[in-house]
Formats: C-alpha cells, structure tokens, sequence
C-alpha cells in the first residue's frame, strides 16, 4: 500500500474516535506536523475531513455520503437470500423478504414450500410477485409499518384516512403497532380451510430501523397457527442474524445459533 494512502487511511480511523489536533494527528501517522497539515488539507480540500472552530480536524461530510451510498448498493436479497434458504430447508415452510412501499407491502423474494402442490399449499394472492397488499392488512406490512419513525406514520396514518383505506380506528392501529414494535413480530393466524398462518418480523438496517421484514407461512392443513408459532425463535434468529450480514444494529435476543450466526453484541434500537 502507498506510504500516503496508508497515512490518509490511519487519520481517518483516528477521526473515527473523534476530532484531533494536528499535532495528535501527526503523532498517530508518526510524522512531522506539516506532512500531516499537507495531508489534512488534501483530505479537506476533498471533504473528507472538516476543520473546526477550535482548529481540532473530525469527519466531513463527503465520507458519509459515500458510507450511505455503498450501503444503498448492498442488495437486501443477496444478502438474505441464504438465511431464507436454509430457514425453508429446515421446516420446509415458505419463507418470504418484503419491503413497504408507498404504505403497501411488496415482496422481494421468497423459498417456496416443499409441500405437495395441491390446492391450498401455497401463499394466498396476497403472497403473490407483483401484488401488493396494503401493509396495514397484514402481519409483514405491520411489521414494517411499526418501525417507522412517528413522524412518518402519522403522515402514513393521514393519508390512509384521506384516501378511505383505513383498517380499523386511527388509535387501535397506533396500539397495535407499538404492541408490534414492543414484542419485535407480528402473526396472521390461519381461520379455517384453505388459509395461511403467517408470522412476521423485521430486519434491522444500520440505524436500527427495519429496513425489509422475513417472514415464514404455512396453509392450515400443513401447520396449524401454534404449529407455526413455535418456531417464532427460529424466525427471529434468522432476521437478526440477516441484520448482522447486512450491517445493521439489531437487538441480540433471539440468535443462539439456530442459524449458524456468530453473534456479537451490538446496540440495541431505540
């Protein structure tokens, strides 16, 4: 690696800790004070460092702007798509990723079950590529929905109510989706023949909000809804362990290597 290159990369670590002097920086690269003010300045001059008011050196903005785009180019599917397959090879049942988009869910990818295919055996329309069913409505959207900042439910809310798509009163959705949020999943239960239960749960980007939700499904006459209940801890490991590849802060709750994740202890969302 080039000597500069080294340097620049060592400073911009030691910034990561917090603002410095020059003369700290300079100590951390172990050269003289106007190698590292040439360096400073080149690093500034490209807005990846920010000189303060107290002449001490932290973080510019351009390095976050590229942070945020290399994580917007990690594809949450290719990312998932592992921990989908194996959570379906284990229990057989249908394991699906989804996104809330425009107040409404729409599915990304998903392991089909390995049932008989017979009538019933699959996810319902709601299930379906292309369809999209409003997030209220179901487990997966209330999931999502749950996890968004207040500012941005309220404003979800409203327009529910301004286009007549409400599910229910505006403050038992709200009760609801903080009971969701408190708990970490959500459950569509199965109420007679050719019905699906479904449970549901959200995957944790890096500020600690959901960012996509997997869920696992299965036709009454395969899994009962307590059937299906009983491997909620095998669903919560799998998303948080998604989280972890992702890069994101989930809560260390549920992982005891059901999934094969090593898990370390990170913050908790707030």
């Amino acid at each position: 690696m080039s000597q500069t290159v080294d340097r620049a990369l060592t400073i911009l670590a030691a910034l990561g800790e917090g603002p410095s002097s020059l003369e700290q920086a300079a100590n951390r690269i172990g050269v003289h004070k106007s190698t590292a003010l040439r360096l400073l300045r080149t690093l500034q001059e490209h807005g990846f460092v920010t000189r303060q008011s107290d002449h001490r050196y932290r973080l510019g903005g351009r390095l976050f702007s590229l942070a945020q785009q290399a994580l917007e180019t990690i594809d949450i599917r290719q990312v998932a798509a592992p921990y989908l397959a194996s959570l379906n090879e284990r229990y057989g049942h249908t394991v699906q990723l989804s996104v809330l988009e425009d107040g409404k869910v729409l599915h990304l990818d998903k392991a089909q079950s390995r049932y008989p295919d017979r009538p019933g055996s699959r996810l319902g329309p709601d299930g379906r590529f292309g369809h999209r069913p409003p997030a209220a409505a179901t487990a997966i959207g209330r999931v999502l929905l749950a996890d968004l900042p207040p500012e941005q439910l309220t404003a979800f809310l409203a327009a529910q109510r301004a286009g007549g798509q409400e599910t229910g009163p505006t403050e038992e959705l709200r009760a609801e989706l903080a009971a969701v949020r408190s708990r970490g999943w959500s459950a569509d239960e199965a109420a007679g023949p050719g019905t699906v239960s479904l449970i549901a749960a959200p995957i944790a980007g890096t500020e600690g909000r959901a960012i996509a939700a997997c869920s696992l499904s299965a036709p009454a006459h395969e899994a009962s809804a307590a059937e299906l209940s009983r491997l909620l801890p095998e669903l919560l490991c799998t998303v948080e362990a998604i989280s972890l590849a992702y890069g994101g802060t989930p809560t260390p709750r549920w992982c005891e290597n059901r999934c094969g994740a090593k898990h370390v202890e990170r913050a908790s969302r707030t």
